[in-house]
């Protein structure tokens, strides 16, 4: 802004001094007032005229720069449009981006869930399929257990039809035993002629019972824990003669028959152990061994 300058005051001039005269003196006082009252209205114009070419510098000066500002503002004004321009243009990009990204996240959502729940299904018909398998299979042994028990009943039927009618036969299998006393004990036992009679003693599991089918020989041949040597056989008579091995010792029984208990004692048991042979052939016997079920040694 231009600053204003004052015009330089002009300077006073006195009138003449008056002369020796009185009126010349008046008229030249008056002329010196005129004169300076001219001189003040001259000042006061340029002065005036002064202040309002300063006023005029002044408003073209504050003009010049309303303007500038005016423009400046504009060109702000202008920047800040299109900075705010920019601004919105990038906010619906980004509105835009957002709404497709959401868009696909939606799409990607959406396909996950039908691919989880494709193999949700998938799995669930897996293990219906696996659980439908398992109560079959489940069926079928039920089934089959039921036919086996079935099965296993009329078996346990039959089996005691069998148990009664076996046991119906041994004991008259044992009721026809007979009863001999042995050349040992006076008590009477009960021998087997044949093997269903033999078959019969153990059923009743009273004693211990070992077979043998025994030839003439020289050597001892073991018979459950004893030894016995053929001396002699005579199929015509039934009659044989053996002699028994036991306790280190050896006992002839000499000239027996048939079905005939041929008893002895030994240091193991108190009852006395028993042979009976039940077939002579030619240098040959068959028959069984019967010993005491308790093996309590006797007393010397």
């Amino acid at each position: 802004m231009s600053s204003i300058n004052p015009s330089p005051t002009p300077q006073y001039v006195p009138p003449p001094a008056p002369g020796p005269s009185g009126g010349n003196g008046k008229i030249w006082t008056l002329f010196g007032l005129v004169a300076a009252l001219v001189a003040g209205n001259v000042y006061s114009v340029l002065q005036l005229n002064a202040v309002k070419e300063d006023l005029s510098k002044t408003r073209d000066a504050l003009s010049a720069e309303i303007t500038k500002v005016q423009e400046a503002g504009n060109l702000s004004s202008q920047s800040h449009r299109h900075t705010i321009d920019a601004l919105k243009e990038q906010l619906d990009a980004s509105r835009q981006q957002a709404a497709m990204a959401a868009g696909q996240a939606r799409i990607d959502a959406i396909k996950k869930t039908e691919e989880l729940t494709a193999q949700l299904a998938a799995e669930q018909r897996k293990a219906q399929a696996q659980t439908n398998a398992a109560i079959s299979k489940v069926n079928d042994v039920a089934t089959s257990a039921t036919t086996k028990i079935g099965e296993v009943s009329n078996e346990v039927g039959t089996v005691k039809t069998d148990v009664a009618s076996t046991k119906s036969e041994l004991e008259k299998t044992i009721a026809n035993l007979k009863r001999v006393v042995g050349d040992v004990s006076s008590q009477g036992s009960l021998i087997a002629t044949n093997a269903n009679e033999l078959d019969a003693l153990r059923r009743l599991g009273e004693r211990n019972y070992f077979e043998f089918n025994i030839r003439k020989t020289k050597d001892p041949q073991r018979v459950g824990d004893i030894s016995m040597v053929l001396k002699k056989a005579d199929p015509k008579k039934n009659r044989y003669t053996v002699e028994v091995v036991v306790d280190d010792q050896r006992v002839e029984k000499k000239d027996k028959t048939v079905n005939e208990p041929v008893q002895f004692l030994t240091s193991k048991a108190k009852q006395p152990y028993e042979v009976v042979v039940n077939k002579v052939l030619k240098d040959q016997i068959a028959g069984y061994l019967a010993t005491p079920k308790v093996q309590t040694p006797r007393a010397n």
